[in-house]
């Protein structure tokens, strides 16, 4: 044989090697997949390789689907849902458990929440066992929820809300943050809405009640099967501390009042002062033209000699006495 035959032979059987160690690990998933009654024929495995679908992961869900009794869900249903980008191994366990807790839960609901980015099998657990959620969230650094009763007392709460995932509103439903934010609020109005809070510190059982009453789980994701107050304490007097602000307020009010009068009693004042210097600045104005009067007195002959002596002797006669009338004083 030539040197070109013997390595054509020699990529035959390399080849050959190739595909019976491929046939020999699609014959183990054939295998077990028929010692385990679940309907895979060796053909589908293969085409599955052809079509980018991982056999094992197909064929080992499938096994545990047949093994827990349920025979409802077809090769082709997980392979579907693998080619959709689904999480198959979370969706198979999921119907597993909701099948062993006597849950309906059908495959094309159980997909359509894993399409949709919630965890199907957590839910299913918190289904089955139901999880508490403590109201307000301790993350968010808000300890308590304040409210204040009509007596102005504050009363600071924290509550726990057992829930459970309600699957046919899973699709769609509020989350956890809206239950808590749902109860916080009703807290809140029953706080306020009772007459003192000794009321509410004798019976908180009553908040409990008057807050699950509302039907606080509708458009949700889970159903609220208890609201249980952990803890109350009494705040501050917040009426009392309004009336103290409103009373600060009210005078400050009173004091910007009356500056506002002083400033504007000040202004009156200055604007008399200046009308009197006007007044003053007239007289002396008016005592100027006197002079020239009297010179168009005497030009005229109107006023005499004798006449103009007689009124400057009455003007000394006048200094006179106000400069005595001083000195008495």
């Amino acid at each position: 044989m030539g040197p070109m035959t013997i390595i054509i032979i020699i990529v035959g059987v390399i080849i050959l090697l190739i595909a019976v160690a491929v046939l020999f690990n699609f014959f183990n998933l054939w295998f077990q997949a028929v010692m385990s009654k679940a309907s895979v024929s060796l053909a589908s495995i293969i085409a599955m390789r052809f079509r980018k679908v991982n056999p094992s992961i197909i064929v080992n869900n499938k096994i545990r689907l047949v093994k827990a009794g349920i025979i409802t869900v077809e090769t082709d249903h997980l392979e579907n849902h693998y080619l959709a980008g689904g999480n198959v191994g979370n969706v198979v366990s999921a119907l597993i458990a909701a099948a062993n807790a006597n849950i309906e839960l059908h495959w094309g609901v159980a997909t359509a929440i894993d399409l949709a980015g919630r965890n199907i099998l957590e839910a299913v657990n918190t289904s089955v066992n139901p999880k508490v959620i403590d109201c307000p969230d301790p993350g968010l650094g808000r300890p308590t929820i304040d409210a204040v009763a009509k007596d102005g007392i504050q009363l600071k709460a924290r509550a726990r809300v057992t829930v459970r995932t309600n699957l046919a509103r899973l699709v769609g439903g509020a989350t956890e943050d809206t239950i808590i934010a749902r109860v916080g609020e009703g807290i809140v109005s029953s706080i306020g809405s009772a007459d003192s809070h000794k009321t509410v510190l004798e019976n908180p059982d009553a908040i409990s009640k008057a807050v699950l009453a509302r039907g606080l789980d509708s458009g949700t994701a889970y159903e609220i099967l208890s609201i249980d107050i952990a803890d109350i304490d009494v705040g501050v007097n917040i009426g009392a501390k309004l009336m103290e602000d409103q009373a600060q307020a009210d005078t400050k009010v009173a004091q910007a009042r009356a500056e506002e009068r002083r400033a504007m009693a000040v202004a009156q004042e200055q604007e008399f002062k200046a009308e009197e210097q006007k007044n003053r600045a007239l007289v002396v104005l008016s005592e100027a033209d006197v002079p020239k009067a009297i010179a168009d007195s005497f030009r005229s002959g109107n006023l005499g000699i004798m006449d103009h002596y007689r009124m400057k002797n009455i003007n000394a006669d006048t200094t006179m006495r106000r400069s005595i009338a001083e000195d008495d004083k």
